[in-house]
């Protein structure tokens, strides 16, 4: 496991300061778990040897991920690191790790502004309107399924739904706020809101009974078909 994995980190030091770092297994120097090893690397020219499907990636330490275990490297030639080309490697698949260069300048001062590939800055107004956005979908969805209703119910309610606005009031169906209709759903059980709109209730239960004898056909040629598939 990658939490019980340690890895030596050392540097090759001369009179004119560090020519280069090393991890991996073996080395001298102080102990370190190797994410915190892969966490001070990032940006660094690395070379990773990994297990139990041995292969060696090298390029730049984009990033470390102490959250998913996950590393991510760019092996792309620093001179088309613009484009990069990335690749995560599982923390727990790292045999081995090696520094072959130190980051190209200093990043202790760096800023987003400098990243590369470019970071832009976020439309916080924009993400808050696509997030009202999808909540109003999701309760628009929950609103128009009904509560403890049959799916024959739910079917007449979806068929006049796209014709006509139609919500439920508990187990009843409203159509265009005129007309309620009660289980079991049959043209009988349809009432006017607005007494004497005659207009309105004959309409609802035209279309109610064409669409109950939709739903019965539906249901009769699934019934054969799976009566068919049966016998043969």
């Amino acid at each position: 496991m990658a939490d019980n994995k340690r890895h030596s980190v050392g540097a090759r030091t001369s009179g004119q300061g560090t020519s280069g770092a090393t991890a991996g297994q073996g080395m001298a120097g102080a102990m370190v778990p190797l994410e915190v090893a892969l966490s001070r690397a990032i940006g660094a020219r690395v070379r990773i040897s990994t297990s139990p499907v041995a292969s060696t990636i090298e390029g730049t330490l984009f990033t470390a991920c102490p959250i998913t275990n996950l590393v991510a490297i760019n092996t792309a030639e620093e001179s088309k690191a613009q484009t990069g080309d990335y690749h995560v490697i599982p923390v727990s698949r790292i045999q081995s790790f090696q520094v072959l260069s130190l980051p190209s300048s200093n990043t202790d001062g760096a800023s987003f502004s400098d990243a590369v590939p470019p970071l832009h800055a976020l439309d916080i107004r924009a993400l808050k309107a696509r997030e009202a956005a999808a909540v109003g979908k999701l309760q628009e969805s929950e609103a128009r399924r009904g509560k403890g209703v049959t799916k024959e119910a739910q079917d007449l309610f979806d068929a006049f739904s796209r014709t006509m606005p139609a919500r439920w009031d508990g187990s009843k169906i409203i159509v265009a706020d005129a007309v309620s209709i009660a289980a079991p759903y049959r043209p009988d059980d349809c009432r006017p809101l607005v007494a004497g709109d005659t207009a309105a209730l004959a309409r609802v239960r035209m279309v109610l009974e064409m669409e109950r004898k939709k739903i019965e056909l539906r249901n009769a040629s699934t019934t054969i078909g799976a009566g068919q598939r049966k016998g043969g």
